[in-house]
């Protein structure tokens, strides 16, 4: 009952920090494409945000990991917390259960007999009892662009397999952007190391590159300012001169941006 009862208690932090902030209505930069106090201050507020509700799930993922239901490896009696679990989240978040073989059951489609994830990029670091979160993927069990946030199940010190959370992420930028409440002109996104697009306040761009979305020169300007771990830019993006400022997530790897168009 006490595992129960913390679980629950998980899933409630979980579903918290996308709506503990403020909204956050910055006057980002000048014409000169400067930045101000402001946007310092917002970049790090939509940061935060992001993060603290990708380690909310992994709190209650850890919770979860450690039940007996977890550790029984049986869908059925795992099922009740994790279905508990994507419910909570305001991302629409697909949770599941994953074997040492790679299949796997998950909320949104129940089983997933025909399809396996041995072939994803964590899996064998998930198995081999690390906690993964931050990998970007095209969802089996839904198809939806999602952000993997998973937790290993141990048992004498032995996986024997791994609890996880499919965040769409498109759901997770409309989350972000109603928080911040960017001025007219102005967007956020966040990038991955090899500059593919995780988040984005334009969903099409998402899982693209700074190439794709604009040309190759653009790809390697972008390749350049994420040598740093922060900085700022500016750039030429379909005709229209932007500034930017951004900074490195020490938890998710990405890169957090907040860009405007400049004027004059």
């Amino acid at each position: 009952m006490r595992r129960i009862i913390s679980s629950f208690v998980a899933l409630i932090i979980a579903a918290l920090p996308l709506r503990a902030h403020s909204d956050i209505a910055p006057a980002l930069v000048g014409s000169e494409g400067s930045f101000g106090s402001d946007a310092r201050v917002a970049i790090g507020a939509y940061r935060g945000m992001v993060e603290e509700h990708v380690e909310g799930i992994v709190r209650a993922l850890r919770v979860i990991a450690d039940t007996s239901e977890a550790r029984s490896g049986s869908w059925d009696q795992v099922k009740p917390l994790l279905l508990r679990l994507s419910s909570s989240l305001p991302t629409d978040a697909t949770a599941w259960l994953v074997h040492p073989d790679g299949t796997y059951q998950a909320t949104e489609s129940d089983t997933s007999a025909e399809e396996n994830l041995k072939d994803r990029g964590y899996f064998p670091v998930l198995m081999s009892g690390k906690e993964v979160f931050g990998d970007l993927v095209i969802s089996k069990s839904t198809g939806h662009r999602s952000v993997i946030v998973a937790v290993p199940v141990m048992v004498n010190d032995k996986t024997i397999g791994g609890v996880g959370v499919s965040l769409r992420v498109r759901l997770l930028s409309q989350l972000v952007d109603q928080h911040m409440s960017l001025p007219a002109g102005s967007y956020f996104y966040a990038l991955e190391r090899d500059t593919r697009i995780a988040l984005h306040r334009y969903a099409e761009r998402m899982f693209k590159t700074p190439a794709d979305v604009g040309d190759e020169a653009l790809g390697e300007q972008f390749k350049t300012a994420l040598q740093k771990d922060q900085g700022t830019m500016e750039y030429t993006l379909h005709g229209k001169r932007m500034a930017a400022l951004y900074e490195r997530s020490p938890v998710l790897g990405w890169y957090f941006f907040i860009a405007k168009e400049m004027q004059g």
